[in-house]
């Protein structure tokens, strides 16, 4: 699909607007754009839900932003990465909007909305963290390395302040989590506008303003969540959600549904309590956490199908006691800025809140014990079972969503995705059709395939490693590593390895290392992940093996990667405490949790690593995958039909003698 429409095409706002932004550019339109773009513009004027699967290459950004912009109301485009929400605010928009900002009808306003926590604090930066940071910012001679962090950001958010910057914690001087945390609040610690000293200067409250003013909003999955799906206001009234890497949406909402409980954090909410709330409260909180600390060591970590007793008790000797603490709080005047005061019961607010779901035991939640680390203590989490529920009734009944990716068709059509987000399969309309009706106040949707602008069989090999024996419980085996090592060595490097763990990563790596030493093999962890980026593109003899981070977020075209492994089928480990639960309700409702949970999560991942070898026209290369289960199990055929239609070969030979032409011909 990659020829340019014919110029017999006929004339509408969407298609004139497109060709003159693509022309503007300097770039090709081409037919899935126009296709993806003119669909967007009908979703949002036809209020019906969209499903637009757009390879690489397609330019689905302009497919959605210039209907976006063409459209009558406000218009919300929500990311998972943060790479994306960059390319759309620092490149696509105002790159767009300077070809066709005065173009009739065009609304080019826009802004950039996150969480509160993601912009620095005024009042902690000028009062400091109360209760928290003590001396850590007051003697300049005696800080160590955190407050000296602490004072260059908030020597930054000062510049920021006046200079009329963002104050965005990804604009910051680089700093840990929890260096952040010393300037920045949650929206239960914030004092409000009204009451804080600073409020007119606060960045968060400029960026909600700048975002009531503005047609277009950028913002994240995250926040889309908690404002539509938990219900806390977060984003001004808007018409259309559109949804970029829309296979990401289930667990970014899932994520932001999730709580955790740590009995460090029980205690700090205790000692925080003790100097604001009335009564024994504080101390009956902070012996509760004694109690939740001796429940903890006694159970495994894993899910809790029922929750051990000693812990339930715990749980519910917490809860009570943040209850107490809560109406422990003495009233305070409207006028009064205590931030510690404000902050303090913020937190045992929170901690109520977790404690209260966990305690709870409903069959809507999953509860489970982390395991402990050398760095974490073993903490409780709790997820929504599933997240369909909340999505259709909190946000598919009031908004038009438009989804994309690149990943959105897994086995072949849309209705995994689909039903995973709380649309039916029944209720799937044709596209330009008038079939379709309104159930349960959800609209009817469309799904529609915009294609790839790259020859798949032409430009790529998917090789199944047939003969090799299937993956075992103990890692890579002697097999693996030899037809890593043989497969490497043909491509001269040029390699990006996709684990399942970052056992198997190390193996292969000083595997690598130790047999083609004339390589440079990197593996995940070595640096940090755009210092490995950096090192695989500037040597094309470079090998990158790494785990999860890899096989989504790595956008390395040309010579550097002719070669993507993959060691193994990228099925979620059978004790992931909310996968195997879904799985488990699945089979419980009369589906196959398999092929529903397993195998759907599968598809998704190996099409997002499959996706890593062509990233241009230009792009030939090998996806390698180790495991014969591809080809010779039952549901090979379902994860296969997830994956772009590349030619395929079990024959190692073949594969071997094509890296090494493709090798030769880079060399030459």
């Amino acid at each position: 699909m990659s020829a340019a429409p014919s110029e017999s095409s006929p004339s509408s706002p969407v298609r004139d607007t497109l060709a003159a932004a693509v022309d503007a550019l300097g770039g090709q339109q081409r037919d899935g754009q126009v296709a993806m773009a003119e669909a967007v513009a009908a979703a949002m004027t036809d209020r019906r839900h969209l499903l637009v699967q757009a390879g690489t290459g397609t330019g689905k950004s302009l497919g959605y932003l210039v209907p976006a912009l063409l459209h009558h109301d406000r218009v919300v485009v929500a990311t998972a990465t943060l790479a994306l929400q960059h390319q759309l605010v620092e490149r696509d928009l105002p790159r767009l909007i300077e070809a066709v900002g005065t173009v009739p009808g065009v609304d080019s306003s826009y802004a950039v909305l996150k969480g509160r926590s993601n912009y620095a604090c005024l009042h902690r930066v000028r009062e400091g963290a109360p209760d928290d940071q003590g001396e850590l910012i007051r003697s300049e001679d005696a800080l160590g390395a955190m407050g000296k962090k602490v004072l260059e950001l908030r020597e930054w958010a000062e510049e920021q302040a006046t200079d009329g910057g963002s104050g965005e914690k990804d604009a910051a001087p680089r700093h840990t989590e929890k260096e952040w945390r010393q300037v920045s609040v949650t929206h239960r610690e914030c004092l409000g506008a009204a009451k804080c000293p600073f409020g007119e200067e606060c960045f968060a409250e400029r960026a909600k303003e700048k975002a009531q003013r503005s047609h277009l909003i950028v913002t994240n999955h995250s926040l889309l969540a908690i404002d539509a799906v938990e219900g806390v206001p977060m984003i001004p009234d808007y018409d259309t959600v559109v949804i970029d890497e829309a296979h990401e949406l289930v667990a970014r909402v899932t994520q932001a549904a999730t709580d955790e409980l740590w009995v460090a954090e029980v205690e700090r909410t205790a000692r925080r309590a003790m100097r604001h709330a009335d009564g024994d409260a504080p101390n009956d909180l902070a012996d509760a956490a004694d109690a939740l600390r001796s429940a903890i060591a006694e159970v495994r970590p894993g899910r809790f199908d029922v929750v051990p007793e000693e812990l339930a008790d715990a749980l519910a000797l917490v809860r009570d006691a943040a209850r107490a603490c809560v109406s422990g709080f003495p009233k305070q005047k409207a006028d009064e800025a205590d931030a510690a005061f404000t902050q303090a019961k913020g937190a045992v607010q929170e901690l109520f809140a977790t404690t209260e779901r966990m305690a709870a035991g409903s069959d809507a939640d999953v509860l489970w014990l982390t395991e402990g680390t050398d760095r974490l203590p073993p903490r409780l989490c709790i997820a929504p079972l599933q997240v369909w529920g909340q999505m259709r009734d909190k946000l598919l009944t009031d908004k038009t969503a438009v989804m994309t990716s690149a990943t959105l068709m897994l086995g072949g059509d849309f209705n995994s995705v689909a039903t995973s987000v709380g649309l039916k399969p029944t209720e799937r309309a044709e596209a330009g059709s008038s079939v379709g009706e309104v159930r349960d106040g959800v609209e009817p949707w469309v799904g529609i395939d915009a294609g790839s602008p790259f020859d798949y069989p032409r430009q790529g090999i998917l090789y199944v490693a047939r003969r090799l024996p299937p993956p075992g419980r103990d890692g890579l085996g002697k097999a693996q590593l030899d037809e890593i090592v043989e497969l490497v060595d043909a491509a001269d490097g040029r390699a990006l390895g996709l684990f399942s763990s970052r056992r198997a990563a190390e193996t292969a790596a000083e595997e690598v290392r130790r047999r083609l030493p004339h390589l440079t093999t990197l593996a995940q962890g070595d640096a940090q992940l755009p210092e490995l980026a950096r090192q695989f593109v500037a040597d094309p003899h470079t090998i990158l093996f790494g785990t999860l981070g890899l096989w989504q977020g790595l956008d390395v075209p040309g010579d550097t990667c002719q070669l993507v492994l993959i060691d193994r089928i990228p099925f979620p480990r059978p004790d992931d405490p909310l996968m195997s639960a879904r799985q488990r309700a699945a089979d419980k409702a009369g589906g196959n949790g398999f092929m529903q949970v397993a195998a759907t999560h599968a598809a998704l991942l190996l099409a997002q690593g499959t996706g890593r070898l062509i990233r241009t026209h230009a792009d030939r290369g090998v996806v390698a995958v180790l495991d014969p289960r591809l080809a010779t199990a039952r549901y090979g055929g379902f994860l296969k039909a997830s994956l772009p239609p590349m030619w395929p070969t079990t024959d190692p030979d073949v594969v071997r003698k094509a890296l090494a032409r493709l090798a030769g011909s880079t060399t030459a």
